[in-house]
């Protein structure tokens, strides 16, 4: 569980973290809400406890911007003064308790435990009303958020998307999203996994082909590409295109026709292209694999799919909608899971994003017994939020340097490239953040 802590005395924030860091709660502080603002884009957090008189920006306004960006965790706000008005307004924009300084650290931390895991217990009846009926784009995390706002605004357009991504996070899905929001909605969806199909038949499952084009051609054959006429079609893996059949592509994109194989009439398309690649493609055209003028032409607009280690804050609203999937194809009844195997889901690293939680969670469901997914069914591969990390660590000049000197630089560049954020830093080196606060003071660094 992890707690942000917004308050301009260090005092209080010192003694809320030592007593959270004894309960095995991992506070974070603030000294004002324009920092934590900052901290809440960049880490996920499971509660709030915030001060009400802070300078710059207060605490009720700060707590309307968490709400406003559509952050759902809970959120305790403190105040040494205790008027009643202050304490409806706090209630009324979204806070889930009041305290009044000075408090009992200990009455605190219970009260932040149980509306913790109130959030984490919702059943999924609770929040059917959030989950779409369909496969569909899930998240509320201030990234994903972006992402369906970049759809909203290109989805009218007509305009070529190139999604990023790695394995697993829901690219397809997106495309998906980007068809059913579009003008072209009406029309087909086609999608043709490149990587999937072997490169001596892409051609002709591309562009079709004539009766007797080539042996064993007995019928003529619509393409892909023909076959999307009216919709849009989704290019999966584009990265793994042949060289040979990129200048093609490129053709079609730009004179919108096609000829089938032993064709020879030019037919035009009407298509929406929409591409997707788990690759870096910058990095395949600086190489000579990847064609520059075809990635430009694909690369108009760009969407990048966070992995989901990155919008942690996620996982239960795509659980609640996997466990509910579950439940109709495995006639079961789950109503959840459990807080401590919410917990276990949100330490992981999730290698293999969406696809990985929706594996371990079916897993789970075949060995749960009763209907809740606890903790024992959640069977995860590593014990690791380090196993990915999201920053490759910057090289040091090693020569003459002993271990410890080498240790204490590579910590004190990452900490400055995460201005301090203990968190971040600690995923990118691959340790604990308690094991990281041990270091920072093992070699006294002032980060």
């Amino acid at each position: 569980m992890k707690i942000l802590i917004v308050d301009d005395e260090t005092n209080i924030r010192d003694l809320m973290c030592r007593y959270f860091k004894v309960e095995g709660i991992d506070g974070v502080g603030a000294e004002n809400a324009f920092s934590a603002q900052r901290m809440l884009r960049e880490d996920a957090f499971d509660g709030i406890l915030v001060d009400l008189k802070m300078p710059g920006m207060d605490g009720l306004e700060f707590i309307k911007w968490v709400r406003a960006e559509g952050f759902r965790m809970p959120a305790i706000m403190m105040s040494a003064h205790g008027e009643i008005t202050d304490a409806v307004d706090a209630l009324k924009h979204g806070v889930q308790d009041y305290i009044v300084k000075p408090f009992d650290p200990e009455e605190v931390i219970i009260k932040l435990k149980n509306l913790v895991e109130a959030q984490n217990f919702k059943t999924i009846h609770e929040m059917e009303e959030r989950l779409p009926s369909g496969r569909a784009f899930i998240g509320e995390s201030v990234q994903i958020r972006k992402v369906k706002d970049m759809i909203g605004r290109i989805a009218a357009t007509n305009s070529s998307v190139l999604i990023t991504g790695e394995s697993g996070t829901g690219k397809e899905v997106v495309a998906r999203t980007i068809h059913e929001q579009s003008t072209v909605s009406t029309g087909p969806f086609v999608a043709i996994n490149i990587g999937g199909v072997p490169e001596n038949l892409l051609e002709s499952e591309l562009f079709g082909y004539e009766k007797g084009a080539f042996t064993g051609a007995v019928a003529r054959k619509s393409g892909m590409f023909e076959l999307a006429n009216g919709g849009t079609l989704f290019l999966d893996e584009i990265g793994d295109m042949p060289h040979a059949l990129q200048v093609k592509i490129l053709r079609v994109l730009q004179e919108r026709c096609i000829t089938r194989l032993g064709g020879t009439e030019p037919m035009p398309i009407n298509a929406r292209i929409v591409c997707a690649t788990n690759k870096d493609l910058e990095s395949m055209v600086r190489e000579g694999k990847f064609r520059e003028d075809l990635f430009f032409r694909l690369n108009v607009v760009r969407i990048h799919i966070p992995p989901l280690r990155e919008r942690k804050d996620d996982i239960p609203l795509l659980a609640a909608w996997i466990v509910k999937k579950l439940n109709a194809n495995m006639g079961r009844h789950f109503s959840g899971l459990t807080p401590e195997a919410m917990e276990k889901l949100k330490n992981y690293s999730f290698s293999g994003n969406i696809r990985e939680l929706e594996n371990i969670l079916e897993r789970a469901a075949i060995f749960s017994d009763g209907d809740l997914i606890t903790e024992d069914n959640i069977e995860l591969r590593g014990d690791v939020l380090h196993a990915q990390p999201t920053t490759k660590a910057t090289v040091i000049d090693t020569d003459g340097m002993s271990l410890k000197e080498i240790e204490k630089q590579t910590i004190e560049k990452c900490l400055r490239r995460w201005e301090g954020n203990r968190t971040k830093a600690a995923e990118e080196l691959g340790i604990t953040r308690r094991t990281l606060i041990t270091k920072i003071a093992e070699y006294d660094l002032d980060v």
